[in-house]
């Protein structure tokens, strides 16, 4: 692995792939869980129960995926065969998942979302990974790590404005239809470009990790379990909203006209914000940057359940402010993750593959528990979307703001005693 500085043709080239990525990841987890709950009629609590399940066949897979990357990456210095494989499962079944029938639809949405987690996971895994085998320079890898959370935000941008130019914004149905359409177009002209013009250094791993070596490094090294733990409670922090957002617009602050701007408000934040995260990083560190991305954006939710119809102008700033610290979240913890990996192969062994596989693991188990506890807290109060009562919106904006800061400021007391391994 070189020492040299990444030139901008290698950065945009392995971020390429990140476009169609958060197009379809944008759609997954905002607008499916409304979908199925008011167009295809499925009640929010078996909504919320089949994903949570289906999300769950993630701790068995994505470690699995990580794993053999890792062994395919040893012995023939390959990966890109994992993300060609697991795009076209991607792009067929998530079809299949905005298409349901008739009827069976609770065995449709559970069978198919456990295909589009299992392609996405053959996807990203060994693309995670990738990012900590092509440089091995402190730095170069949260330029990486940046340029490729740059072009998600980039592809989550262009998949809140389709729907919104095509005024459709509003229905999550016709949404999931056009951004389908999208991202099929952006992956056609960006996988090619991601698996042409990177090419792949062959690493040759000494042994095969076995699962069982995982648990022996988390006993060993502390800061391998700080990380990941901290990682999982943000991700959840950040995920809750993502989940609720549509139903607090509509219900709470009651602009459903405005979740498009809203949305493309808060990506657009994280974009301006990400050069200063990067800058700061490289002055403080990457650690003490990630913790104060955590601070700003539970300051500024700290406010959210207080807010109610007529207060747009309020949440729109609030908006702003939590998605400065998007870009930190986005690049920050993976950087941190990848300088893991390429300390722990001093070993003479690959960890890159299963350590993201991991990594992948607890961002969809995350994202999970908050449609889990979401959707079925919502339930139990008896959340009706077409009719809410007051105690189920006082909950919804509970859940949506409050929740949040209280994850996030656990995962700001774990990763405060994080060390880096020496």
């Amino acid at each position: 692995m070189k020492q040299e500085k990444l030139t901008y043709f290698t950065l945009v080239s392995y971020a390429s792939t990140a476009i169609p990525l958060a197009m379809l990841g944008l759609p997954l987890y905002i607008y499916l869980p409304t979908f199925y709950s008011q167009s295809v009629g499925l009640s929010v609590t078996i909504v919320g129960v089949i994903l949570f399940i289906a999300r769950l066949t993630d701790v068995i897979t994505d470690p699995l995926v990580g794993l053999y990357s890792d062994r395919l990456q040893g012995r023939y210095g390959k990966r890109k065969p994992f993300i060609l494989i697991g795009s076209l499962i991607l792009t067929i079944s998530f079809y299949a998942l905005i298409h349901p029938p008739k009827d069976q639809n609770e065995l449709w949405l559970f069978s198919f979302s456990i295909l589009v987690y299992l392609g996405w996971s053959i996807v990203s895994i060994p693309y995670l990974a990738w990012s900590a085998e092509i440089t091995s320079d402190y730095h170069e890898k949260t330029r990486l790590s940046g340029a490729r959370e740059l072009f998600t935000i980039l592809g989550a941008l262009v998949a809140l404005l389709v729907p919104y130019l095509y005024s459709v914004s509003e229905s999550a149905d016709k949404s999931l239809s056009i951004l389908y359409t999208a991202f099929l177009v952006a992956l056609i002209l960006m996988l090619p470009l991601t698996l042409t013009g990177i090419k792949e250094s062959r690493v040759k791993p000494t042994k095969h990790i076995r699962f069982r070596e995982i648990k022996t490094l988390w006993q060993k090294i502390p800061a391998l379990s700080r990380l990941q733990s901290a990682f999982t409670l943000n991700s959840l922090a950040n995920a809750l909203p993502a989940t609720l957002f549509l139903f607090f617009v509509q219900l709470v602050l009651e602009e459903e006209s405005k979740t498009g701007p809203l949305l493309l408000l808060y990506f657009a934040s994280g974009i301006a914000g990400l050069p200063f995260w990067t800058m700061l990083a490289r002055k403080i560190g990457k650690r003490k940057s990630w913790l104060a991305s955590m601070v700003l954006a539970s300051t500024a939710f700290v406010f959210v359940p207080f807010l109610g119809s007529g207060d747009l102008v309020w949440f729109a700033f609030i908006t702003f402010v939590s998605g400065l610290s998007l870009g930190a979240d986005m690049a920050l913890p993976s950087s941190i993750q990848a300088d893991v990996v390429q300390k722990l192969e001093k070993q003479k062994a690959s960890y890159a593959g299963i350590l993201f596989g991991i990594w992948a693991m607890l961002t969809k188990f995350a994202l999970a528990l908050a449609v889990g506890i979401g959707f079925i807290i919502l339930g139990a109060v008896g959340f009706d979307p077409n009719a809410p009562t007051p105690i189920a919106l006082s909950t919804l904006a509970l859940l949506y703001g409050g929740a949040p800061v209280f994850f996030k400021m656990i995962a700001f007391w774990i990763m405060k005693g994080y060390r880096e391994i020496s």
